[in-house]
């Protein structure tokens, strides 16, 4: 087969922006720090943009009024079984509202700071984004450079702006005789930490109301340094710009400051990086240094990782699918591939007050080992360790054995209360596949000591949350669960199908990694693998659950996550007939407008599993609103929630399973793709799925 012509296969799905658009700013990063930045290529313009422009890292975190000012021990707890002494969730906030919602928003994650041009006209006033003209940006993916030139008040400018690869801060280059003029500066301003709202979905942007809850503190280090200390409660943190020209002074307005005055030669070279309040923020090796170091790793990761080509086809949705499967490797490679699992944004903005959802890891990152990448799983896999203290802590609390990994969790690993993420269970075997994942590429003794606890703990808690049923002669899951198909009762759901797959699945590879070590299976363990409960079925399809009446009428929203049993897993519980047969009520009936990203690509590995390759394709490509994939390539969902990182994921691991294969699959190639010569797919590098 004909090698793949990588840079080729990149570059032509560069983003090039050429006017501001609203919904597509793009980014810089490196999985640990990301900048956004608007059609100037800095954050000039942040009022025409309705994603927020944001400077954000994995460490900067802040809590309003100090870091513990409620635990959980101050909310009441619901669903406790009193005569097993199991359970115990805090799912809602009855009398203890305070308590509740300040556990929910804190600690939220930090926008850092916003870097623009100060653009002035003639006159002195400040230009709008109506006075950029001739705009033509792009993202260099191969690179990871981004290059904006555009006129200003008729006059060209030319802006470079690049990430480091290792450290949290950015280069940027200026060109333009505005410089000289002195009709072009740079404004940094620094916004209030604080949460407004109880939603979400109001707290996304930046905040420069409340400048007294916070303080900046400038100090001038001299060679054209100047240091900004930033505090708030008993959180901080720095931010260091280094200047090959100019001096950066105080506005009036408070934690804003500027550079502005003549600059000869019309150039200005920069760097601006940050750390945490107890770190000195890195010294970047000068705007030329970044962009190099960029290039390098850039092309490196382009070259070593897999690649999918699919410019042959005659289909004529084949570009549009690579393009989304080139722009989702970038998009996750900076946003979800960091020390601390992302949130669903990952470094754009804050969601969900910037916490991680661990049940959607999985589709931020499972498909890192898949694409020859399993460096950057393993960057978060050491978190999971570091926080198993408390998972165990959590476990016991409720009754259990084991690690019980939380939902919406802190960046220490406590979790947050919530009316549904305390009682979703689906993330609980994610580790454990993360794990065998990651030893199938380094299947070494090594791997198997390192994620030993994390895998074995993980497995002890599924054995013991299951509960024996006499009456059926069985293990069953809950009551009281909420599955991955939310919008179910916790108190009336019983044996969702998902996670029975899950658990089985789970279970069989946290013993076959007993083995491997040496050590003994539990004997419950065992137990729970061979009696599990059946996946819940009516009149020939799989339903979300077993208490569930009638899945496709009256529960035919959100995620469609029977599917997910054959398809995201093996399906070894599952019966392909009835899958089958599920996957066409699931055609027929779901309302997709109500479901999330990641349900295209999971009925798509559904249908590819099932030997239908042009369903596959069709589902992965579904056009609906929340399967749109914007110029930036993130996945757009809603006003609000403008990306949507586990849809790039997803849509990576689907495309893993349809062009690498699966383990007990087809052996042609390809094998999740139409086989009648309408697509040409070249994969290089790929690993099978499970």
């Amino acid at each position: 087969m004909t090698t793949i012509d990588r840079k080729a296969l990149v570059r032509r799905h560069n983003p090039v922006i050429r006017e501001v658009l609203p919904l597509s700013p793009l980014s810089v990063g490196n999985g640990e720090f990301a900048f956004t930045a608007d059609l100037t290529g800095l954050q000039t313009f942040p009022q025409a943009y309705e994603v927020p422009l944001g400077t954000q890292s994995q460490w900067g975190w802040h809590s309003s009024g100090g870091r513990e000012v409620w635990t959980l021990d101050d909310v009441r707890l619901q669903y406790r079984d009193e005569a097993t002494g199991l359970g115990g969730y805090p799912v809602h906030a009855e009398d203890r509202e305070e308590a509740y919602h300040w556990l929910r928003q804190n600690p939220h994650r930090l926008q850092l700071g916003q870097l623009g041009l100060l653009l002035l006209r003639e006159n002195g006033g400040r230009m709008t984004p109506e006075e950029i003209t001739d705009a033509e940006q792009t993202l260099d993916l191969w690179t990871g450079i981004l290059t904006s030139r555009f006129r200003a008040g008729g006059v060209p400018v030319t802006v470079q702006t690049v990430c480091h690869p290792e450290l949290d801060g950015i280069g940027v280059t200026v060109e333009s005789p505005l410089l000289a003029e002195g009709r072009l500066g740079l404004s940094l301003r620094f916004p209030a930490p604080g949460v407004t709202s109880r939603a979400w979905d109001k707290t996304t942007g930046l905040h420069w109301d409340g400048p007294e809850e916070h303080r900046s503190e400038l100090e001038r280090l001299g060679d054209g340094g100047f240091l900004i200390r930033r505090t708030m409660d008993e959180d901080g943190y720095g931010a260091l710009l280094r200047l090959s020209e100019g001096e950066l002074e105080r506005e009036e307005e408070p934690h804003a400051y500027v550079v502005l005055g003549g600059i000869p030669g019309g150039r200005l070279e920069l760097t601006l990086s940050f750390a945490s309040q107890d770190r000195q923020p890195p010294e970047l090796p000068g705007s030329g240094g970044v962009l190099e170091a960029s290039a390098r790793h850039w092309e490196r990761f382009w070259q070593e990782g897999a690649a999918v080509e699919l410019a042959d086809s005659r289909d004529s949705r084949a570009p549009e699918l690579e393009r989304r499967i080139v722009l989702s490797q970038f998009l996750t490679a900076i946003h979800s591939a960091g020390s601390v699992p992302p949130q669903e944004t990952g470094l754009l903005y804050n969601s969900w007050f910037g916490k991680p959802h661990l049940e959607m890891h999985w589709w931020h990152a499972v498909h890192f080992p898949l694409w020859g990448r399993t460096e950057l799983l393993l960057r978060s896999m050491d978190w999971y360790r570091a926080i198993l203290p408390k998972a165990k802590a959590l476990a016991a609390s409720q009754g259990y054995t084991g690690a019980r990994w939380p939902k919406m969790v802190g960046p220490e690993g406590d979790q947050s209360p919530s009316p549904i993420a305390a009682l979703l269970i689906w993330q609980q075997p994610h580790p454990i596949v993360f794990a065998e994942l990651v030893y199938r590429a380094d299947p070494t003794r090594e791997t198997l000591e390192r994620f030993a606890d994390v895998v074995l703990e993980s497995a002890e808690f599924m054995a013991s949350f299951a509960a024996w049923d006499e009456a059926e002669g069985r293990y069953v899951l809950g009551p009281p669960v909420i599955p991955a198909q939310e919008n179910h009762k916790p108190a009336g759901c019983r044996n969702p199908a998902y996670e029975l797959e899950y658990w089985h699945h789970g279970l069989e590879t946290a013993m076959r990694w007993a083995e491997r070590l040496g050590r003994p299976v539990p004997d419950r363990w065992q137990r729970v693998y061979r009696h599990l409960a059946a996946l819940p079925e009516q009149d020939g399809v799989y339903l979300a659950h077993e208490r569930c009446p009638d899945t496709y009428t009256a529960f035919n929203t959100d995620h469609p996550s029977m599917l997910g049993a054959l398809g995201l897993l093996p399906g070894k519980l599952a019966k392909r007939e009835v899958m089958r047969a599920t996957l066409d009520r699931v055609l027929e009936s779901w309302r997709w407008e109500t479901s999330w990203g990641w349900d295209f690509p999971m009925a798509a590995m559904t249908a590819a599993r099932l030997g239908e390759g042009a369903l596959a394709v069709d589902l992965l490509l579904k056009e609906e609103v929340k399967n749109t994939y914007l110029p930036s390539g993130h996945n757009y969902q809603r006003p609000g929630l403008t990306a949507y990182l586990p849809g790039n994921g997803g849509l990576l691991a689907a495309v893993a399973l349809m062009a690498g294969g699966w383990q007990g699959g087809p052996e042609g190639h390809a094998p999740g793709f139409p086989q009648d010569g309408s697509w040409t797919v070249r994969a290089e590098g790929l690993n099978p799925w499970l």
